[in-house]
């Protein structure tokens, strides 16, 4: 009896030094929480757009060009169409027609420009331009999703050194330490893509020109249009019977012996006909 006493008073003391070691882990684990810098650094990120409509899109395309380098960006993307709006072929000469081609010329620039320098480059843009279809720009606060990626990846080092601490041979704390470095890596490169847009704004520049006509001189693929006149047509057809009429007595002359035989056949039927309706009469 005295032995199941003492069993069961060494099981309680267990069971009390492991309630408190988690208590004091946890109040630990709190301590450490509230301890953590929560200041949140200001982290703003600004997008703009801007449709505009300017004289010569090439030559817009390279002012922004040096404008965007000038600022101390980057370009990013860029693109230059011409679509077709109508097309049409009228005489030129009997040989050649003349294309006439309406076009609208677009282009499209996507750029990272300093955020200090956003508004003072999109005042310059807007000089370049007849007028401004539509101008905008975006602000984001990223502050928070900067501040708990901080936080959490203060965390993970600290769990990371704890695994280290209390690693041992039969457990998996390298496994779950390697995963906590993974999301550490995740988050330390989200505050490095946060740090560079808030840097570096992106903007999107769309423009146009008016639409502008092509005159181009093309061959006539029309063959009828290669025809001769009129007259000189009449004489190449007075000229084409008679060599079919000279071409004909030729073959007449080539089967003269056919034209013989049938004379003969002709006319002895005829004389056959001729005695025949005598003896009947």
């Amino acid at each position: 009896m005295k032995k199941y006493l003492i069993y069961c008073v060494f099981t309680m003391a267990a069971l009390g030094c492991g309630k408190s070691g988690y208590k004091e882990g946890s109040a630990e684990a709190t301590a450490s929480l509230d301890s953590m810098d929560t200041t949140a650094t200001e982290k703003i990120i600004k997008t703009a757009d801007m449709q505009f409509r300017v004289k010569d899109v090439q030559q817009t395309k390279e002012k922004l060009s040096q404008a965007i380098k000038s600022e101390g960006g980057t370009i990013a993307e860029f693109s230059i169409s011409s679509n077709i709006q109508q097309t049409e072929k009228v005489p030129y000469k009997t040989d050649s027609l003349l294309e006439l081609t309406s076009y609208r010329t677009e282009g499209q620039i996507t750029a990272k420009v300093p955020s200090a320098k956003l508004d003072e480059f999109t005042n310059k843009v807007a000089k370049m331009a007849i007028f401004v279809h539509h101008q905008s720009m975006k602000m984001d606060d990223l502050s928070l999703n900067y501040l708990s990626n901080q936080m959490k990846n203060q965390n993970r080092v600290e769990a990371t050194e704890q695994l280290n601490r209390n690693a041992t041979k039969k457990s998996n704390n390298v496994e779950t330490a390697l995963v906590l470095k993974d999301d550490y890596i995740d988050k330390k490169i989200a505050n490095l893509d946060i740090n560079n847009r808030v840097k570096y704004s992106d903007i999107t520049l769309s423009f146009y020109q008016d639409n502008t006509v092509k005159q181009v001189v093309v061959g006539n693929d029309n063959l009828s249009d290669y025809r001769p006149p009129f007259f000189q047509r009449l004489l190449l057809s007075i000229q084409n019977g008679w060599f079919i009429f000279k071409e004909f007595i030729i073959l007449l002359t080539n089967i003269w012996m056919l034209l013989l035989f049938g004379l003969l056949v002709y006319f002895g039927l005829r004389y056959y006909k001729k005695q025949k309706r005598n003896v009947a009469a």
